[in-house]
This record gives C-alpha cells, structure tokens and sequence, in this order.
C-alpha cells in the first residue's frame, strides 16, 4: 500500500517540465518543501478535500465543500493596484479602490510564504474565453483541493496537448484565502483582501475561502482586457442559439433573481453560457468553462438541468446535507443563502460545446423584476433606450417576510453588473451601441416583475407568460407586431402577444387604481433619474433624454 502511494506521488509530482519549475522558484516557492499537484485528476483532488478539508462526498457523487465564515464575495475588500499601465482606464471610486504597488508586493510575499508552509499546492493552468483569438492563459494557485477543483470546472479546460505547450501564463491567481491580510498593511481594512494588479497581471486572495472571488476576478480582469486591449465588449449576460445551421443568437441580461439562468436554459435551443460573455467582431463566446449555479430551493421539477448537473466532479459550496444518507438539503439555508454548485458546462445537456457562435446576436433582452408594478411585461427600445437601460442597470430586491419590510428595495447596478466592470459604465454601453447599430440588433426590456399592483398587493407575472414573450422575440411575430406608447419611461409596448393575454401588457390597465399606478410610475421615474445622475459625466445627451421624463 505505501509503496503504492509513494509510485502515484512519483507520477503526479513529474508533470512540471523544467521551465515551469523555473517559474515556481523564481517567484519564491520552496520547491525542497512542497509538492506541487498540477492539473491533478479530479479524483485526487476529492480525495485531498476529503482528507484535509472536511469535505465530503454527497448521494449523486458531487463533493460538498465549506468555504468558512465567508459565504459571499466582499466587494468592500477588492482593489486595484494603481500603476501608470492602467490609472488611465480603470473607473476609479467605490466599485474600484485604489491600492499601491508597495502594499500589493508585501500581500502577494505574504501569500506566497503562507503557500510555502502547505505540504501540497495545487496549480491549475486553464483558459478564460472560447475563442484562441481572444483567449488567455490563466493559473491558478492555491492552497486547497477544493479551490483548484473549483477553477477546473470554471475555466476552460485545456486538452493534453494544450498543457503539453501551455508555457507562461497571460494571468496568475495566487490564493492564500485560508491566511488572513495583515491589517495593519497600509490600506488594509480588514483580515481579507483580494487585488488586482494590472501591470504584473496578478491576483491575491487573503482572508477568504470563498471560491467564487477567483471567478469574479478573472471576469474582471476580462472586462480590462476585452475593450482595452482586444476592443472587444466583455459583458455580464448570458447568451442561447437556435438549434440548426447557424442559429440565431440571444444575449440575456439581468441581475440576481431576474431570470437570466432560467430563461436562457431553453430546450429548445443551445446554451452558450449563463453568466459571461464576450460580444466580439465575429460573434459571442463564453468566458468559462462552467456554471456557477444558485442552489437555494432546487428541485428536479422546477430546474431538471441543473439538477442533474450535480454529479460526480461538481462543487457543491455551503450546501447542507442530511448525514445518514448525504442527500442535500437546497432548502436548508442555515449556513448561507447564497448556497452554489459549480459544474463544468457540458453536464447541462442542450450546451454548445465549444461555447461560441460565429455569427453576431439577433436580439438582446434586458431583464427587470420591477417589484414597484409598473414596467410593462416587454417593450421594445431604442438604441438610446438600450444604452440607458444597460448603464441604468435596475431591478428591486424583494422585501423579506421576516423583518416586516413592505417596500421593496430598488437596486441599480451600471452595466447589470457593476461589481465587476472596471472603465467607465459609459465606454461599455457606446460599444454595446456601436454593435446594436451595426449588425441591425433588436433590444427588448422584459420585466419578470410584478403585476396589478406592486410587491404585497399585485403578482409575480407568470414565467409562462414570460416565456411566452421570449418565444415570440424569437420567432420573429413580436418585431412585426403593433406597437403604442407607455407614458413617462416612453417605451414600445406591444398591443398583443401570442399566448400572452393583452390586457397585462399595458400596467395601467391591470392596475384597480389609476392614481396609484401613475403616482408609482412618477415615483420609479424618480429613482431612475436619481440613480443615472452618477453616471451622466461620460454620457452623450441622447442618451441621457431617453430615460424617463416627469
């Protein structure tokens, strides 16, 4: 048995090739110390999760996983290094922080003095973005099983002879989340830190092991590299295609809870991706490798795809599960409610692998879950409207039962993702519209929201209805329908849809009270124009009349 042991050490310890072991020594690891598992088979790297991580395997074969007391992302503890490569671009201010490079150079030592003290460090070199024209090369650093598990399933994963050649990366994630940032580092505000470094195109993590930050920063490394370097528009969507020869393409986007993942999970047509993608010269492709999927309430029924996406080699991340047989509980939220599975994509069953398609979208749908009641189901908008819409970014939170909150919240995020985007809101919505008036693209502005009467007392649209609409976006019939004027946001709406009764699709007429509506629509209006003024300084004065006028 030991000897055993000691001949697949012997195999996995070899797969460095001399020049990369260079690279390791060079950055400061101690090569006599550690041992270095590269691009390791998913099975060992259960087996290491298991034995060293508390982890364990669930009924269908997934392995369940605990990040510690970080559940979510800390956006309040990311920065970007301020160096003169990229002072120019990045929009600096509350989603982007400022930190020196003084301060970077002693996070990252840190970091690689505490991945020197760990028996085993797991690298997995991958690639973000389907397309070779635009792709880079990405490594991945870190001191657990799990964490290297994650990346294999959300990057792209390379073929034998991909790794054979991959040779030095274009990005390098050193994760050392396990170890905390020293707080008295100048700029610190907390044990956590994740940064960005531009010149040296390099991230730190200290202080938290949730795997979802070395996602969202190679996401926002792609929303640097994309317009700035490649002139390629990154955006946070996600994107289907008709079945067939070269179907059409439909970018969908939508914040938290909007329905992006589940309208986009269409059987009738392709998957590309569900979260990230590149709108670039000669069509769209996806960022990953994988799905990030949210597991609060997941059943068969309602979700069957991601449902049995949670298979052997996929994450589950904070899920709790019942020890006598290992089933997990998605309704448990005890732990988080942000409670994920990551899956390499091709477990869903309708994806298009590889995740591109060589021609330039027909639609874009911008989704909205209005909890105020008054935007209409679908409306068609202009090029200034959709510019509006995508650096406006709105959708509302939902009040909770418990708190006794009866409002709902409204949320704007610039560019429906504004945690992650780093130039001005402004730069990616001229691109969104240089394109849309290019290739002739129709944009739609669907609310998921409510109906009738706002959050308590209207109702949640039905996702037939919803889906409804999105097969009429898609056959075509709803571009040659008639259209009238809906007061104040002055949007298109639709007379009629088929399969869609007509009276929903204009508020006014759902709503019992028509003072109620028109005061709500004023004050949504309101929200708006308040919420855009942060953005105005870099946007055109077209843009800024298509939003809502009081």
């Amino acid at each position: 048995m030991v000897h055993g042991r000691h001949g697949h050490d012997e195999l996995e310890g070899n797969q460095f090739l001399g020049k990369e072991l260079k690279y390791f020594s060079q950055a400061g690891f101690d090569l006599d110390r550690i041992h270095i598992k590269r691009n390791a088979p998913i099975a060992s790297l259960y087996e290491d999760a298991i034995l060293n991580e508390g982890a364990v395997i669930s009924s269908s074969g997934a392995l369940i996983n605990f990040s510690g007391k970080k559940t979510g992302r800390s956006p309040k503890d990311k920065r970007i290094v301020y160096e003169e490569t990229s002072k120019d671009d990045v929009w600096w201010g509350p989603v982007n922080i400022k930190m020196d490079e003084h301060t970077f150079e002693i996070n990252r030592e840190r970091a690689i003095d505490y991945l020197n003290t760990r028996e085993n460090v797991y690298v997995f070199d991958g690639f973000a973005g389907w397309d070779p024209k635009y792709r880079i090369k990405v490594r991945v650093i870190a001191s657990r099983a799990y964490h290297a598990l994650f990346m294999h399933n959300m990057l792209i994963r390379p073929t034998a002879q991909e790794l054979e050649n991959f040779g030095e990366p274009d990005f390098i994630i050193y994760n050392a989340g396990q170890f905390p940032a020293n707080r008295f580092t100048t700029g610190m505000t907390s044990t956590t830190s994740v940064e960005v470094n531009f010149k040296r195109m390099e991230m730190v993590i200290l202080g938290t092991e949730y795997a979802g930050e070395m996602k969202k920063g190679i996401f926002s490394v792609m929303h640097y590299l994309q317009p700035v370097k490649f002139g390629q528009l990154s955006l946070h969507s996600s994107a289907n295609q008709a079945k067939g020869d070269n179907g059409d393409v439909t970018l969908f986007f939508g914040l938290s809870g909007t329905g992006k993942t589940t309208l986009s999970a269409d059987p009738n047509r392709l998957l590309i991706g569900d979260d990230e993608h590149v709108w670039s010269d000669t069509g769209v492709f996806n960022i990953e490798g994988g799905c990030y999927a949210k597991t609060i309430n997941l059943s068969a029924e309602k979700e069957p795809e991601i449902f049995n996406a949670i298979k052997f080699g996929s994450i589950l991340e904070n899920v709790v599960y019942n020890p006598a047989d290992r089933v997990p509980d998605y309704d448990d939220v005890s732990i988080t409610e942000n409670t994920r599975c990551a899956y390499p994509i091709e477990y869903i069953p309708n994806a298009k692998i590889p995740c591109i398609a060589d021609r330039q979208p027909s639609n874009i749908i911008m989704l909205t879950c209005d909890a105020f009641g008054v935007l209409p189901p679908v409306s068609r908008l202009t090029p200034e409207q959709a510019q509006y819409h995508f650096v406006a970014g709105y959708t509302s939170k939902t009040p909770g039962t418990e708190d006794g909150i009866v409002e709902p919240s409204p949320t704007f995020s610039t560019c429906y993702g504004q945690p992650f985007i780093i130039l001005h809101p402004g730069r990616y919505a001229k691109m969104l519209a240089e394109r849309m008036e290019k290739n002739k693209v129709d944009c739609w502005l669907i609310n998921t929201g409510w109906t009738g009467g706002k959050f308590g007392t209207g109702k949640r649209c039905p996702l037939k209805y919803t889906r409804a609409i999105v097969d009429a976006i898609h056959n075509g019939s709803l571009a040659k329908a008639e259209f009238e004027t809906f007061p104040v946001f002055n949007l298109s709406i639709p007379k009629a849809v088929e399969g869609v009764p007509s009276e929903i699709l204009d508020p006014a007429k759902v709503w019992p009270s028509k003072e109620a509506f028109n005061a709500e629509v004023q004050k949504l209006g309101g929200m708006f124009q308040k919420a855009f003024s942060k953005y105005e300084d870099a946007i055109t004065a077209d843009v800024k009349a298509a939003g809502p006028i009081l």
